[in-house]
Parts: structure tokens; sequence; C-alpha cells
């Protein structure tokens, strides 16, 4: 076995004319020939599968058994598969998409037909793969992989409680078992965690983070009027296809509708709940040059490789210094000339803060679900917060952290059950402080890298402990120059209107959330449900965003402004058919004339009467505390009742701010009951705050 003959199997992979990027053949050789455990850290694009492919590829020749490869992102990994079938490497990986491929995946490890298994982190603590795969190859793994090695510690960017269980396993393997892990976002103070995670004698091999390609500028721009603006004006001067990053679901579709508008080929890109985002399709058109732009949330993350992409924009401020650089290193891997701009304005800081404080889950929130497991035999999802007032994404993290604590538990029977463990659980309050005072202060490295007036490379590279950080001489900070700051006023006022009218629908509701009705079917009657609806803006954006929230929190009024502006959307760009025949409101307790009175003066504008025929028969908590569907659904059931005998026509029900869309969805329930004809929602405001990563 020699370098020669490795670099023979990376050229059937990649093609004739390459070569070893330095590091790769050292990597290669100290996994394969000296059987070490080795720390990869490179940049994204330098190579990293390479090295796990090639040196099972070796190990196997040797008669090593399979290797296992942990990754967080098997979903793209399809072209790095077909690279090294091209060498013979036969790889397979069990999930839960490829159920009916398990029994002749597991014939192919029985008969020493597979030579590389991949999983993903979650697949560690599932009973099937522990009982019935796992065995299989415990005893001859021939090299244990981690991807994405950064998540394993806290301080890591990206930290996945899944990856704790890696550890357990590392510890187990056999001595002179080799192990590696990748990562492009680490520094010093992950490199050192990770290094007690994967156990003595890690070695680690570093290369330099910087891109020679890669053109970097900042660009704070206050108003999101002024970012659209800057876009639509940019754009067309960039080569080729990029990636445009945005903090919110919300935003990915606000900027990817402007673009539209604007003749540019965009598509959002996220991980929230949209029946109509076929995200595999998106990745392959976007490869294909089919979309020329990606306006993306993180879900477009590790992994994704495309390699001429020509620009990545952040439409916000990332909260670190190690998020931004793997973000904007998604450019210039295989192009010439690349370029990261980062756009920033007013609302980073409060997205990033709310990201901070909902990364852990609360104690409250871990102990209400201890306690309903342990007065049961096994709950479903569903079942949990039917009895505790939290979100279902917070909900499953608090679970997966307490399993990896092993305080809770699963089974499968035709779905997950969780259960109280014997196990005692005692909160870990001095880590959660720890890492949540990191994150603050990553965010304000990250605040210091939009105001750095040095090379902004460089500024990185220290970031990220680069063992030789210097200026690039590239970016426009070191060339004096680079895109214009300032936007023309035609395009200005462009995008303040489009963001004055975009069309934000509010879509009806089919199902009754678990547990409100357990007599009834959980699905809503048709002839009960709400048509379609609409809000005039997001809660607190540029437009009317923020007239709604000073009409709400300090003026206790809301504008004739935005009685006219909601006019304007309802009868001109929405025209609801047949048209709402009157009004009526949703009141609120802590303010009762401020959404009457609103709606009053909308049905005078529309020319329609208003019926105040909602009543608010008892104080509830406020709804935005209510933190999942059930508890939401309950809390508005139980408070409102409809006071009056009501006119049959369509009606347009009329509420300040919709969130969960559970208090339209009961309000819009009682009066069809009542027989109402159809229910339109019409809200002031969205909020964004549950839709904001993903």
């Amino acid at each position: 076995m020699d370098r020669r003959h490795t670099l023979t199997l990376l050229r059937k992979m990649i093609g004739e004319d390459k070569d070893f990027r330095p590091g790769q053949w050292e990597a290669i050789e100290a996994i394969a020939v000296k059987k070490q455990r080795v720390l990869v850290v490179q940049r994204t694009g330098w190579g990293k599968s390479l090295v796990y492919f090639l040196a099972t590829k070796l190990l196997r020749d040797q008669g090593s058994g399979p290797t296992v490869l942990i990754s967080p992102l098997l979903s793209l990994m399809r072209n790095q598969i077909e690279m090294a079938g091209r060498i013979g490497i036969r790889a397979f990986t069990i999930n839960s998409a490829n159920r009916a491929e398990w029994a002749a995946i597991e014939e192919a490890l029985a008969k020493d037909e597979c030579d590389l298994m991949l999983i993903s982190p979650e697949r560690l603590n599932n009973e099937h793969f522990l009982k019935e795969v796992l065995p299989q190859i415990s005893g001859r793994i021939g090299l244990f992989v981690v991807d994405e090695a950064h998540c394993i510690s806290d301080w890591g960017h990206d930290f996945r409680p899944d990856y704790r269980r890696i550890v357990r396993i590392v510890q187990m393997l056999p001595k002179g078992i080799p192990v590696l892990g990748t990562t492009a976002t680490a520094n010093d103070r992950v490199v050192e965690d990770v290094k007690v995670q994967l156990g003595p004698g890690l070695t680690v091999h570093r290369g330099s983070l910087a891109r020679d390609s890669l053109r970097l500028q900042n660009i704070p721009l206050v108003s999101q009027s002024e970012r659209l603006a800057w876009l639509a004006e940019n754009l067309p001067k960039f080569k080729g296809s990029g990636i445009i990053y945005c903090l919110t679901v919300a935003d990915t579709k606000k900027v990817t509708g402007w673009l539209k508008q604007k003749g540019f080929s965009a598509e959002a890109y996220h991980a929230g709940n949209d029946k109509n985002l076929d995200r595999p399709a998106l990745e392959q058109a976007f490869l294909k040059n089919e979309v020329k732009i990606l306006v993306a949330t993180v879900a477009l993350g590790m992994g994704f490789d495309k390699p001429d992409i020509a620009f990545v924009i952040h439409f916000q401020r990332p909260g670190s210094v190690v998020a931004y650089y793997q973000q904007v290193g998604r450019a210039g891997r295989a192009v010439e000339k690349s370029y990261g701009i980062l756009l920033s304005g007013l609302e980073d800081d409060q997205i990033q803060n709310y990201f901070i404080e909902s990364a852990f889950p609360s104690l409250q929130v871990s102990q209400d679900i201890l306690r309903v497991l342990e007065q049961s035999e096994g709950l479903g999802i569903y079942d949990i917060l039917a009895q505790v007032n939290t979100s279902k994404s917070v909900a499953e993290k608090a679970l997966k952290l307490l399993e990896v604590d092993g305080a809770v538990g699963q089974t499968y029977d035709k779905k997950t059950l969780y259960f109280r463990t014997l196990n005692s659980w005692r909160p870990d309050n001095e880590r959660v402080n720890r890492v949540q005072n990191l994150r603050r202060s990553e965010l304000a490295q990250m605040q210091a890298y939009v105001d750095h007036r040095g090379c902004l490379m460089e500024f990185l590279m220290k970031a990220l402990d680069d063992p030789h950080p210097g200026p690039c001489g590239r970016c426009a900070n070191c060339r004096g120059q680079g895109f214009p700051a300032h936007v023309s006023q035609t395009l200005l006022l462009e995008a303040e209107n489009f963001l004055k009218s975009d069309q934000i629908i509010i879509q009806s509701r089919k199902k009754c959330p678990y547990g409100l009705f357990p007599a009834q079917k959980p699905s809503i009657p048709i002839e009960y449900q709400n048509s379609e609806g609409r809000s005039l803006c997001y809660y607190g954006d540029a437009g009317w965003g923020n007239l709604v929230r000073s009409g709400k929190y300090q003026d206790n009024h809301f504008s004739d402004e935005l009685v006219k502006a909601s006019v304007h959307l309802i009868r001109d760009i929405w025209q609801p058919d047949p048209f709402p025949a009157w009004v009526t409101a949703i009141p609120s307790t802590r303010h009762p004339n401020l959404v009457p009175d609103f709606a009053r003066r909308l049905a005078i504008s529309l020319r329609i009467p208003f019926y105040p025929v909602i009543r608010r028969i008892k104080e509830a908590p406020e709804q935005k505390t209510m933190q999942n569907g059930t508890m939401q659904a309950r809390n508005v059931i139980n408070t409102i009742q409809i006071d009056q005998r009501i006119s049959q026509e369509p009606v347009l029900l009329v509420d300040d701010i919709i969130d969960s869309g559970w208090t339209m969805t009961m309000a819009g329930y009682l009066l069809k009951k009542q027989g109402s004809g159809q229910v339109y929602p019409f809200t002031l405001a969205q909020a964004t705050s549950r839709n904001a990563n993903g």
C-alpha cells in the first residue's frame, strides 16, 4: 500500500487529472497505515469525504471489517456514494425512509458484503438497530468515522445531543481500530473538547481555512426594504448561481417573492411546514442550474456541495463567526472568483437572542415531561403535548436530552412511545449557562466582524484559530473597494411598497389538536372549517409591522393608516369571493376595545356592517404563553362564546396578531356552528417567532 496506488484510486473517483490536496494523503496514511485516531479540520470543499472513502478501500483490501460512518447529512451524500462506487466500495445506509431495504442490507452485513455503513446519529438510539444490526458489526468494525465532529462538543456551533451517544461507542471500540473525525468549523476550544470525547492519542490534521477565491464584504443596511432594493440592484452583477441566507422561514418566502417579482430565478428553501416544498428536488434543480438562486435558512447547511456557487449573500447576520464561515464557505469551491456579502439589519439581534434563549428547554418543561411520564406506561409525543405546555420542537429537544441522560427511554409499537426509566435525573444548569454565555460572546464577536475595518478573511481565520492567519488581499477592506452600500430611491420605494402589499396567507386548519375533543374524530368537519385568510404583515417587520407593534403596545389604538392598508389588501388584492357581508372581531380581556374598534372602522371603510357577536366569558392566559396546539385551542374554546343570533352570510373575522392560528380556528368553528356563512380570517400581523429557524 503506497501513495501512488491510493492516488490511482482517487483519480478513478474524481478524474484522471486530479491530485491529492495538501494533507489528504497524510490523513489517509494515519488512518489506513498507522491505524491512528485522527481529527481532520479542513475548510469546506477540501475533500474530507475522499479521506474516509479511500481509507475504507485500503483497509478493506487489508481484510479489515466495514467502516461505520456517522453523519447528519445522509440525504446530501448521494454524489459522494456514487463516487465511492467507482472504486468498488459497497455503501449502504439504514434510515427511516428505506425500511423495505433493511433485510437485504442486514443480509449484506452478515455476508461481509458491505464496505461502508452510513447512519445518522439518531439511529444509535433505535431499538432495531441496536439489537439487530449493530451486534453484527460491533466486533469487526474496520474504521469508525464521525462526520461533522464539532457536533459532539458543547462549544461547537451546531451541537447535537445525539452525538453524545457516539462517545460511548468510541469508548467501547477495541484497541487499534482507527477513528476519524472530520469538520470544517472547529476552533481550538472545540478541537480540545473533541480530543477528549474521541479518546486518547487523537492526532489533529489541520489545514489553512483561507479560501483563495472568496471575496468578502460587509454592508450594514438597517431596514429590510434597503436590503431588498440592494439585492435587486446588485444581483445582476453576479455571474452564475448563488445562495441568499435568511434567519427565518418567513424571510426566505419574502425575499423569494421580491426576487421573483423582479424577474430572478429564485426559490425558497427551508425546513418549515410547507407541503409544496420538495427539498431534494430543489437541490437537484439548483445543482443543474435550473434554479439560479436558493433563498435558504440553515436547512441548507453542512454537506451541501455545489462546486460552482458564485456568491453567498446573507440577508441577516448569523449568530457566530463559525456559523458564518461554514455558510459562506459554500461559495467558490471550483470557481476562480466568488463573493461572500454580509448584509445586516435592525432585526438581527432580536432574532439571535430568541435563538439563544430557546436553545435549551426550560427546567420546568423537562420536569413536567418527567412528571407526566411517571404517571403513565408510555406516551406518544402528542399525548405529552396534551399535558405539557410547550411546543412540539421544544418537547422533542427535551426528550432527546433526557434520553441521552438516561432518564427517558423509548419503544416503538406503531408509534414511538416514551417512558420514564428508573434512573435519577438532575438538571445540568451550569452547562446550560455556560453554553448560553458562549453563544452571547459569539454573537458579540460576529457584531465585531460586521464593524471590522481590517482584512475580513484574516478576522475569520483568527476567530477559528487558523495556524497561519494573514491578510487575504481580496476582500473589500483589503482592496478598498466593493459593491456599493447605497441603493436607488426608486428601488427603495418599490421595496417598501412590496413589503406593504405582500400577501401573507392564513391557511385553514383541518384537524383539531390532539386531545381537545377526545370523543370526536380529529378532523374538523369541512362545514366548520375557516376559508383561507390573509394577514397584512409580519409583526414587527419593516412596512406595516412596526405600526402594528406601536399600536398594540404603545398607543392602544391602531391607526387609520392601518385601516386604509387593510381595505386595500382585502378589496383590491385579496378579493375574497363571495365577499364578506359583515365583520366581527375577537375581543381581548386585557385590551377589550383595541381590536373591535379597529374592526368597526374597517367595516365602515368596507361599507359593510360590524356585529360584535363574539364575547370573552372569562379571563385566560395570553395566547402567546400557550406553546402547542392543544393548549392554544383549549385556551380559546373555553373563554369565548357567540353572544347572539348571527347572519348566515360570509363574515370577515378580525384579530390583531395570529400566531398558531388556533384562536381563529376555534372562533370560526363556533361561528359556523351558530350558522354563519363562510368565515374569512383577517389579522393585522402574523407572528414569526415559532416560524423562526429551519
